[in-house]
């Protein structure tokens, strides 16, 4: 039989379900690796039970992959177009499962660090490849379907995560939460070599390479600042100041290429659109917050509220199931208050939660933090579908793939951040209430080595505790991390509720008089032009636009006959590439 029929005068696989379940597998991998970390924090900080991981050391763990990821996604995309998105999923798998099986082993945390970071490049290459999949191998009509149950494959893996860790932590060693993606990984590319089709349609696209290099960098150094401001005892020494400097230097410069790049990463013209960088803005804070609130979390479950890798799991599923509910009645409460005022309701619960947990100590009720958690995810849930529509209501449609996967990074570089800041105050707070504790004679009698591991982390205070039967040890550093949470989590309101406002007051659409406000015109239907007569094209819409005249997005009156160097003085955008390659990054598309 043939593996491919014909469906809406398209070719189309035959087996559409089984290549969508085969899609979806592969895509929950990455949100299943994102939140089984969350409970394994805890133990990779253990000196007995983990590899006796520093505060800071914890914070790279999970934010190389997320880095990785964001700084790279990109340019999957990209390699998916190029080389097909077959090909592309089976090297993604690979390389992600080859990471996981060598992080399970990893023998410091330095290596574990590397192996997450090449995690994060695995998932780069799986995320666009999967949706690609997906939009080629469906028919159109069950295409809409298709696309909520792989949108759906995020909150499966979010929510197996936190159990699946727990249990594998509480019955093996702490690097099985990295060696069960392996057997998946290895079931993945039976079902990706078995039935997924090579599928055409592929272009060449060229890489930017010198674009993705500068935003790794740019963001390393930024995060590396970030996360040395609690590693020490100032904030305003060149160990903080100059990785922070020459990170935002290269993300200056990351922004200067992608002006001039005629092959972007990143296209900057989005930004100029109503709305879209304040829901980038909302969008970025939403994912900070969040990752930073759920890396606190773990170590509070796990140490003051003395919860089991198994308990804290089971309890961190009420994010989960609130992020589902919530994003099942996002599109009613967008109907009922507009797009705007869901997602201020949104980010609204959120703030509200997080100075909630400004009361939490040792003897919180377990229902109290469960309600509390599926309020927030609820809040999150509501925040996704309408602030990714109005993103997207004012972007061209030759734009939506950019627009899109501006969309996608966002997040990823949202949970680097948050997880840097929140990890920072965590350590920045305890180090400075343990200087000040009163603690016990033994303590000094201890390797200087030892004594100070207890002044800088929870959990090797408790460990020592533990060994030499000294409960009071481990009473102050819960309540030094109990300090360090509430100033966390005071600052993640902070942020949710700065998120409130740019909502409310960026989100706003905005009519002057009888024309939309738009940066370019609508790309006339038909198909795509040939780029080999780019510049007949760029004449045709010259002619066209000075004929009708059209409106730029900074208020300005039609532009008429002789207008074009006006034109080209407002957008600063150069004139259109010649060579027959088409319009270039900042031109204006005909």
């Amino acid at each position: 039989m043939s593996d491919v029929r014909r469906t809406a005068g398209k070719s189309a696989p035959s087996r559409p379900w089984a290549i969508l379940l085969v899609v979806v597998c592969a895509q929950m991998l990455i949100w299943l690796d994102t939140s089984i970390l969350n409970v394994a924090a805890t133990t990779l900080a253990d000196p007995v039970r983990g590899l006796g991981a520093t505060p800071g050391e914890l914070e790279w763990i999970s934010s190389a992959y997320t880095l990785i990821l964001a700084s790279t996604l990109l340019a999957g995309g990209a390699l998916a177009d190029r080389f097909g998105p077959r090909t592309t999923l089976l090297a993604g798998l690979a390389l992600f499962g080859a990471a996981s099986g060598a992080g399970a082993f990893a023998g410091s945390p330095a290596w574990l660090v590397v192996a997450r970071a090449f995690m994060g490049a695995g998932s780069a290459l799986l995320m666009p490849a999967t949706l690609t999949i997906i939009l080629q191998s469906t028919p159109e009509e069950k295409r809409t379907r298709a696309i909520a149950i792989w949108s759906l494959s995020s909150g499966l893996g979010v929510a197996v995560g936190p159990l699946a860790g727990g249990a594998l932590l509480s019955n093996f060693w702490w690097g099985s939460v990295f060696l069960v993606n392996v057997p998946i990984v290895a079931v993945c590319l039976a079902g990706v070599a078995a039935v997924v089709p090579k599928l055409g349609g592929a272009r060449r696209q060229v890489l930017d390479l010198r674009g993705m290099a500068l935003a790794v960098l740019g963001l390393s150094g930024l995060v590396y600042g970030i996360i040395e401001i609690g590693n020490q005892e100032t904030w305003y020494g060149p160990h903080v100041l100059l990785p922070v400097a020459v990170g935002g230097a290269l993300l200056a410069l990351f922004v200067g290429v992608q002006r001039t790049s005629p092959a972007p990463s990143l296209d900057l013209r989005l930004f100029r659109l109503p709305g879209f960088t304040a829901g980038c803005v909302v969008l970025l804070l939403a994912f900070m917050t969040l990752s930073g609130h759920l890396f606190a979390l773990a170590f509070y479950l796990q140490g003051p509220r003395g919860f089991s890798p198994l308990q804290a799991g089971t309890v961190m599923i009420a994010p989960a199931v609130g992020i589902v509910l919530g994003s099942q009645a996002s599109p009613m409460a967008s109907r009922l208050l507009s797009a705007r005022w869901a997602v201020a309701a949104g980010m609204l619960a959120m703030g509200v939660t997080y100075i909630c947990y400004l009361w939490f100590d040792e003897r919180t009720p377990t229902a109290v933090i469960v309600t509390l958690m599926g309020a927030q995810g609820a809040g999150m849930g509501l925040i996704g579908t309408p602030l990714t529509a109005a993103m997207m209501s004012r972007v061209p449609q030759y734009l939506t793939g950019a627009g899109s996967a501006v969309s996608s990074v966002t997040p990823q570089v949202g949970g680097t951040l948050g997880v840097a800041m929140a990890g920072t105050i965590l350590s920045g707070v305890y180090r400075e209430r343990m200087a000040g504790a009163a603690l016990p004679d033994e303590l000094s009698r201890l390797p200087p080595r030892s004594a100070e591991a207890a002044r800088t982390s929870a959990e090797a205070a408790r460990s020592l505790a533990r060994s030499l039967r000294l409960p009071q040890l481990a009473e102050n550093a819960n309540r030094a991390f109990l300090d360090a949470m509430y100033v966390a989590h005071f600052w993640l309101a902070v942020l949710a509720f700065a998120a409130l406002a740019v909502c409310v007051v960026g989100l706003r659409v905005r009519v002057r008089g009888r024309h939309r406000r738009v940066l370019w015109p609508q790309e006339p239907a038909g198909e795509e032009p040939d780029p080999a007569d780019a510049d007949s094209t760029a004449r045709q819409g010259t002619a066209r636009k000075e004929r009708k005249g059209w409106h730029d997005d900074s208020g300005n009156a039609p532009l008429g006959p002789g207008d074009r160097g006006k034109q080209r003085d407002r957008a600063g955008h150069s004139p259109p590439l010649r060579g027959g390659r088409g319009p270039g990054h900042g031109d204006l598309p005909q």
